[in-house]
Order: C-alpha cells, then structure tokens, then sequence
C-alpha cells in the first residue's frame, strides 16, 4: 500500500473520529445538563472534554486502532475498535470515582460512551463495506511480479488475490523451472524479469527462492534498484510447512514465530486482569457471602469433612496452585489422581447436584480474585494428568502460558468433564490453545454467556 495514500486515510479516520468524539460529549452534555449551555460550555467542563480526548487517544494508541487502515482486516479492525471502546468507558468510570472535583454525571459518561461507541461502530462498519465493494475508489493498485514458482510464491499470489484492501496486483511469475507452476501464468526466466516487469509497469518485485544464493540475491536487489522496483525477500519458512508463521521484530531482526498470543501485550493482560477482578468482585460479593454460608450447612449435614476442597492444581507456567471448589465427595484417598466419572460412589447425593449445576465451581472465584486463576481460560487440571498427559502429546503443555479459567473455549464446546482417552484430552487441548490464539475480551464475554447458557440448559457431561 503505498504510504502517501495509508497516511492520509489513517488522519481522515482519526480527524472522524475525534469529530464524534467530541459530538458525543456536547450532545451528552445537551441532553444531561441542558442549564450549563446556556452561555456556552462553561471552562470546567471544556477541561473535561480536553481529559476525555486524551482518555480516548491513550485507548486507540494502546491497541493501535489507526494503524494500518487500509491493509488490516475486518474482525481485527473491529474486535480493536471494540477494545478500545471499552478501555476508553473504563477510563471514564474509573476518573468518575477516583477524582470527585469532576462535574459530569455518571449519566453524561454512559450516554455520552454509548452515542460515541454506536457511531464509531456504525462508521468502522460502513468503511470496511465501502473498502471492500468500492475499494477501486479506495485503492491505487500496485503491480507486483513474483519471482520463483513454487509453493511460497503460490501462496503469495493466492493471499493477494484474497486479500484486494492490501493494493496489489499479480502481473505474473518469473522461474528459470517453470515447471514447478502448473496453474501458474509464467511470464519467462529470472534473467527476462526486470526488462518485462518494467515494460508492464510493475513498482515491486516478490523473491520467494531458497535464498542460499547470495551473489545472486544481492545482483537482483541491484538490479530491483536500478529499475526503481521495490524487492521483498520473504523468507525460507519450510521447516514450519503448513502452520500458520508470524513475525516480529527483535530491534532489526525479524523473528519468526509460529502461533499469535494476543495476552502477550501487556495491555490485553491489563484488560482481561480488569475483566477477572470486576467479574469476581461481583460474585463474591452477591453470591459467594451468602452461598457459602447455606452450603457449609447443607454440606456438613449430609457427610463429614470440610466444606471447601482444596486441591493442588497446575497454574500458569505449570505452576501448583490450590484450587477451591465446594466439598461434593465423600472423604476419600483417590481424589488427587482419579477423576469423577459417571455414578461415582464418592459423590455425594448434595455432591451431585452442585456438580451438575457448576455450583461446586463457584468458590474458584476466590482464586481468581488472588490471581491464581481467570475467569476464562483453560481448566486447571491434576498434578498427575499434567504430568501424564504431558508425556503423550508435545502440545499439552502450551495451554500453561495462560492462567487456568473457571470456563473455557474447550467446555463450551462440549469438552467437559472425564476425559476417558487420549483423544478426548487432545480436543479439550487444542481448543484452549486455539483460545490462546485467538483471545479477545468479546471473545471471553461470548464463553461466559455460553457458560450460564450451558449451565442453565443442563450438560450430560457434567457430574
């Protein structure tokens, strides 16, 4: 994408947005505080817009919401938008209790928040229809030309041709084997490229070889120079075959890695930490200070023992924790290497009713207040089956980069409860890696209404 036209589309969407932005806030304030625009907006409020603008740009910077766009695609645009919708209203509540001199009305925030997110939406919506039925009014198209024919190049050209927003057009291939494309338009050998690319008007140049051939490699960038072609090396990424490749940048040298973790950025960290403590702060506080009294009676007259179980369970990074859960068993010796199946001796009448209701789950918000655990995330499992499992299959141990969750990806999709072979502990794997992956608080709030849903309608697996 040429930089002239992404620089001036990325300010028109900024000038935009802080144009409803401050919409937002004046109209908010129309509608909430009509007296005070009576003589125009009074000084102490201009100063609260002037913090509301700053709340927003540190929101928008921190998920790099103007960067990229024209290349960046749908979901990530607006799952980015979103993110920072809800930073930005967090912001707002948090300076309303914490700095008391603010004039402005919790009803000003949740209108003014709710106009400013409902257009802001609606525009980014809009823009990515236009971008993506009318991008010929959007987008100056590059010709490009690939050189080397072969599975990389392939897949250059196919992630171009679906990808149109990025501005680049496919003029054809370049190989001295052209028999290595059999579906692919061969436009000559690598020596033909530049004198042919120049004649079709082509401004950048795709090298997708085996690039041990230094001499040559060099001569081409020489050559790419000359001709006023841009040269992209991609890299040699054989060793990952068919696994999904993402770079990042270590100073000057690009790293290759092979899986996106978005709960790496410490502002996403932020975010779901926020979520946990607002979420389990809730529970505690109108469920657990009542439930947990009428449980201790109900557990204490049905069988001895305690009423919460405690039991070491592998955290994040694999680190043991104890996790809680309300006593359903009677006191027994298996507890910490044999899972519950169905008809288990050990469950007790009280016992099975929690479990099928999740009930017995609820005291693991404790844990999440203290840090141990997540609201969403992968289920913490026994020290045994880490160590069991962890020695069938190399992945296993890749769902210990987040904290464990009281639910997760895996449970909402059925893979709940006793795992009775390999494959089944495999699929729960792979969706909380797959959530690894593919975190975002929308994403955490959609597994929570799952999980009440799940819950409420009744799961077989559960008991």
């Amino acid at each position: 994408m040429p930089y002239k036209y992404t620089t001036f589309f990325k300010w028109i969407s900024i000038s935009i947005d802080y144009l409803f932005l401050n919409l937002s806030l004046s109209i908010g304030l129309l509608l909430t505080n009509p007296a005070q625009l009576e003589s125009g907006i009074p000084d102490q409020y201009k100063l609260n817009f002037l913090l509301f603008n700053l709340m927003w740009f540190y929101c928008s910077h921190l998920v790099e919401l103007y960067q990229g766009v024209l290349s960046r695609e749908a979901i990530p645009t607006i799952k980015a938008t979103a993110l920072a919708l809800a930073m930005y209203f967090s912001g707002l509540v948090a300076l309303q209790l914490t700095l008391k001199q603010l004039p402005l009305s919790f009803e000003f925030v949740w209108l003014s928040s709710f106009l400013f997110g409902f257009v802001l939406l609606t525009v980014k919506v809009a823009f990515l229809f236009i971008r993506k039925t009318k991008r010929h009014l959007l987008i100056n198209y590059k010709k490009v030309v690939i050189i080397g024919a072969g599975k990389t190049g392939e897949k250059i050209r196919d992630y171009i041709n679906q990808t149109p927003h990025l501005g680049y057009k496919v003029e054809g291939f370049f190989d001295d084997k052209p028999g290595n494309g059999s579906n692919l338009d061969i436009l000559g050998c690598i020596d033909q490229c530049f004198p042919q690319a120049k004649a079709l008007g082509v401004s950048e140049v795709f090298y997708t070889l085996p690039n041990q051939d230094k001499e040559r490699v060099d001569a081409l960038i020489h050559e790419a120079d000359k001709n006023m072609m841009r040269f992209r090396l991609v890299p040699e990424i054989n060793l990952f075959q068919e696994k999904n490749v993402f770079i990042d940048l270590n100073g000057p040298v690009p790293i290759l890695t092979n899986r996106q973790e978005p709960l790496e950025d410490r502002a996403n960290r932020l975010v779901k930490r926020v979520f946990d403590l607002l979420v389990s702060s809730l529970v505690i506080v109108f469920i657990l200070s009542w439930l947990i009294p009428v449980m201790a009676v109900i557990i204490k007259l049905e069988s001895r023992g305690p009423v919460f179980f405690r039991q070491l369970r592998s955290g994040r990074y694999n680190k043991p924790f104890y996790c809680f859960k309300f006593r359903s068993m009677r006191l027994n010796d298996e507890s910490d290497k044999k899972q519950a199946s169905k008809g288990d001796a050990r469950v007790t009448k009280v016992g099975a009713f929690i479990r099928k209701t999740s009930i017995d789950e609820l005291p693991q918000f404790l844990n999440v207040l203290m840090g141990d655990m997540s609201v969403i995330g992968p289920r913490p499992h026994m020290l045994k089956h880490t160590e069991d499992y962890s020695a069938l299959f190399d992945e296993y141990m890749v769902r210990h980069y987040l904290s464990p969750g009281i639910s997760g990806w895996a449970q909402v999709n059925g893979f709940r409860g006793e795992t009775k072979d390999v494959q089944s502990m495999q699929k729960r794997v792979m969706a909380d890696i797959w959530y690894m992956e593919n975190w975002s608080l929308l994403l955490d709030l959609k597994i929570m209404f799952l999980t009440i849903w799940v819950t409420f309608k009744g799961d077989q697996d559960a008991y």
